[in-house]
């Protein structure tokens, strides 16, 4: 989650714009052409509307065709079917915001609650099943949530810290006082008050270490997940990943979502994490101020945030479908 920006392409009206990804559907790749939906033979809708006020921010799939969303406004979770673009509120939400959040492979929701800590949801029933304070530090943001087999790991954008749920056996969920806190030094640098420092979280290829971005200062950190020593990831001659938001890692692939550029940069990274080559830039004219990302069957899914948009009840959103 970032700060707003001016709004993109803004002589094209939203209503146009919808129209027109839904007839084309492609993913612009820096330097070509646009692949059209039927060139694709692409099925699933390019375009999937969310309830109208809704403030999405973070997303997550699991192994079936639902994707899940999380409201910056009540917190409320929202299910969509990707083959058909309808949905509906799975959990309704307890009044503050869900912010990053992953679903692992027991149907639980670990849900990133900005100033509120964190929370886990089952993702069948929408019951609460658990509730954490991460930190009594001030101010906090707890932004966005990585698992591994053994831990729930929590981003804090406004401390240079990790927080770590550690899962018992079986996937048994802690107890509140088991909060883990790692704070991030070496080469972290950590820009004081309410900006955004820590924001998406993955893990490195061989699973040695965790990947964090910076957004303010655009950088790519990996972190030591027992010390918490962070070494600047080797990018080459790529621009700074400034506004640097949700990370997806597939095999060796790193998505890196720039929401204020409407673009998702794509590098191949090694398998320690240390280092990575750009291969590409993604963006479409239909992306508005997108945040994370997700992806299943080959294609990526975003949330239009809109930040430069003054949220209403009215106000419509969306989720956008790239090519991977």
């Amino acid at each position: 989650m970032a700060p707003e920006r001016r709004s993109f392409a803004p002589h094209l009206t939203r209503r146009r714009l919808l129209a027109a990804g839904a007839a084309t559907a492609g993913a612009v790749l820096a330097g070509s052409a646009g692949t059209s939906a039927a060139a694709a033979g692409m099925t699933r809708p390019a375009v999937i509307h969310l309830p109208n006020g809704f403030r999405p921010e973070g997303i997550t799939i699991g192994g079936g065709p639902y994707a899940y969303l999380g409201s910056l406004g009540d917190g409320s979770i929202y299910r969509a079917d990707l083959r058909t673009g309808e949905g509906s509120v799975i959990s309704t939400g307890p009044g503050t915001p869900s912010v990053g959040l992953e679903l692992d492979h027991r149907g639980r929701l670990f849900v990133a609650g900005r100033g509120e800590g964190a929370r886990v949801v089952d993702a069948r029933t929408g019951k609460i099943l658990a509730s954490y304070r991460l930190t009594t530090a001030t101010p906090t943001f707890a932004n966005d949530v990585f698992l591994t087999s053994r831990t729930a790991w929590f981003t804090d954008s406004f401390q240079p810290a990790l927080y770590a749920l550690p899962l018992g056996r079986h996937g048994q969920l802690p107890d509140a006082g088991d909060v883990e806190t790692i704070t991030l030094s070496g080469d972290w640098s950590q820009v004081p008050g309410e900006v955004v420092n820590g924001n998406g979280i993955a893990g490195t290829p061989d699973g040695s270490a965790l990947l964090v971005v910076q957004s303010g200062v655009g950088g790519l950190h990996r972190v030591n997940p027992r010390t918490g020593v962070t070494r600047l990831v080797d990018l080459g001659d790529a621009a700074p990943l400034t506004n640097g938001d949700g990370l997806l890692l597939i095999g060796r692939t790193l998505y890196v979502v720039q929401n204020r550029q409407n673009a998702i940069d794509v590098f191949k990274l090694a398998a320690d994490g240390g280092s990575g080559v750009f291969q590409r830039r993604i963006t479409d004219p239909l992306f508005d101020v997108p945040t994370t990302v997700a992806a299943y069957r080959g294609r990526l899914y975003l949330p239009n945030a809109r930040f430069t948009t003054t949220p209403t009840p009215e106000t419509t959103y969306d989720v956008i479908s790239v090519p991977a």
